[in-house]
């Protein structure tokens, strides 16, 4: 599937499976604003969404043009920043929970132990060239179980910076703990460059617990 298909599969997903939800919090006429708003938007951003190449953060990126469309969109109907970053992290949460929580822990550590193989992989062979929606990152381990990227590029930073949209950051930034709460994966970090800092510095422990509670998550935004 192409970065393209899949940023549409991801948006109609998420979509589909927030809209019980958002008609729940603010009724029916503000989700038939916010979806025509989302449509157009998205529409715009898809017609000229480049491919970043072969990327391990391919599938990360193909969030973005999604993540634009709907915080501008939930901008311009009047949500205010806190309302936006809750609801940008509910509709992600309703995404990832498309699949069951069991599997989801089922799968985690497979997945996070392929995270740590890609990470190294492209430390040992860095790609010649950069895309400059991809991430760029330095990688290191304790041991096969204890890991940590550091991101000191993010797709998502020059992606929002291009649409007028950075206000979604670092607030889309916690999903990270999201996912890692829902595979059951350790998960911390001190400072991420949405909110300012030098780098992401995620350390990831294989064996560990992350927990997860929005508001907290963006009381501390990090």
């Amino acid at each position: 599937m192409s970065q393209q298909s899949t940023a549409r599969f991801l948006y109609h997903l998420t979509m589909n499976r927030s809209r019980p939800m958002i008609k729940a919090m603010y009724g029916a006429d503000w989700w038939n604003k916010f979806k025509a708003l989302s449509a157009e938007k998205f529409g715009q951003l898809i017609a000229e969404f480049p491919d970043i190449g072969d990327s391990m953060f391919a599938f990360n990126y193909c969030y973005a043009p999604g993540y634009v469309a709907w915080y501008t969109s939930m901008e311009k109907l009047g949500l205010e920043p806190h309302e936006r970053d809750v609801l940008m992290l509910r509709m992600n949460e309703k995404m990832l929970l498309t699949v069951p929580k069991p599997l989801l822990h089922a799968v985690g550590k497979v997945y996070y132990r392929n995270m740590s193989k890609g990470a190294k992989r492209r430390m040992e062979n860095p790609p010649a060239s950069i895309h400059p929606f991809d991430w760029k990152m330095m990688y290191s381990e304790d041991d096969g179980d204890n890991f940590r990227i550091d991101i000191t590029a993010c797709g998502f930073i020059a992606y929002a910076k291009k649409y007028g949209s950075e206000g979604m950051l670092p607030g889309i930034c916690q999903v990270d703990y999201m996912i890692s709460h829902y595979m059951n994966v350790g998960f911390e970090r001190t400072q991420t460059l949405g909110a300012g800092g030098s780098c992401c510095d995620g350390c990831y422990h294989i064996n560990g617990h992350c927990d997860f509670d929005i508001e907290q998550r963006l009381a501390e935004k990090k």
